[in-house]
């Protein structure tokens, strides 16, 4: 692919704001073209403004799917599937943190269905094409959060995890950041299986840490999550800096044959322990199955 990606398609979910937005442009200036996924259209439409008066030349397109629902998952992965013949890089960056629990319209904790369930579903709704365009990326956006996860399957829907005492939920960011940390142990795992089950078909899958950006993620959590993450801001860095490591791992030819990995400043990285246990991952591969239908 080399560090021009001219002629490469790239599909992008998460790309309104944040990294996710910076990924896009910078990748835009290279010469690709972008495939954006988006939940709200006055924001989609001045992000595919922006990508066209960077580059072009080329015909970016953007689709508008709700990543919290499985029908609008499935939808729009078939809906990209469709239009796109060829998928040189399918990045999943949507991601949300919420302060208390919701449960989506299938019955689902909302942070588990976006950050885990749209990741799971869209790469396999686009795996045919990934697989066509070979040497193909799929590239996830994880986070030095799940360090702080335990993975539960007898509780993967985090019924559990908001009834925490007042002490945990200060320790930890409150218990809607445990839940959080626990999709982004998911991504990981998630990374591990897709990239086992792939081996040999010239698809990398791999997954990154930003590190903690200063962008919008966190403003709409709620109560005490949305103060503390408004806090900590004055010590991050910014979404330019955080958007290194995604755009080098979607351009740069480096590591056009690793696969499987956890990156963190543009080098692989250690995740935890539990993020490494290939039979947890194996199990949650299952488990993802079973809840997507």
């Amino acid at each position: 692919m080399g560090n021009g990606m001219t002629g490469s398609v790239v599909v992008i979910t998460g790309a309104t704001s944040g990294i996710g937005k910076v990924a896009a442009e910078r990748l835009a200036g290279m010469g690709a073209r972008l495939v954006v996924v988006a939940r709200d259209r006055a924001r989609g439409a001045a992000t595919l403004d922006g990508l066209r008066s960077i580059n072009g030349s080329v015909e970016h397109t953007i689709h508008y799917a709700d990543l919290s629902r499985l029908a609008e998952m499935k939808r729009v992965a078939a809906e990209i599937a469709a239009a796109e013949p060829r998928i040189d890089v399918l990045i999943n960056n949507a991601g949300a943190l919420f302060g208390s629990r919701h449960v989506t319209e299938d019955g689902l904790e909302l942070t588990f269905a976006t950050n885990h369930l749209s990741y799971f579903v869209i790469s396999l709704g686009l795996l045919d094409r990934l697989r066509a365009s070979a040497p193909s990326r799929v590239i996830g956006t994880s986070s030095g959060a799940h360090r702080a996860a335990t993975l539960d399957f007898d509780d993967l829907q985090s019924t559990r995890a908001y009834q925490g005492s007042i002490g945990s939920a200060l320790r930890y960011g409150g218990p809607g950041f445990k839940v959080y940390a626990l999709s982004k142990l998911c991504n990981i795992l998630f990374t591990r299986e897709l990239a086992r089950r792939l081996e040999g078909t010239g698809v990398t899958v791999n997954c990154f840490h930003p590190g903690f950006v200063d962008t919008r993620f966190g403003d709409q959590s709620g109560g005490f999550i949305s103060f503390g993450i408004r806090a900590a801001k004055g010590f991050a860095i910014s979404p330019e800096k955080g958007a290194e490591t995604l755009v080098y791992l979607a351009s740069s030819p480096e590591v056009a044959n690793v696969t499987g990995e956890y990156f963190y400043k543009c080098r692989p990285a250690t995740p935890s322990r539990q993020a490494q246990d290939d039979r947890a991952a194996r199990r949650l591969w299952q488990e993802t199955e079973k809840l997507v239908h």
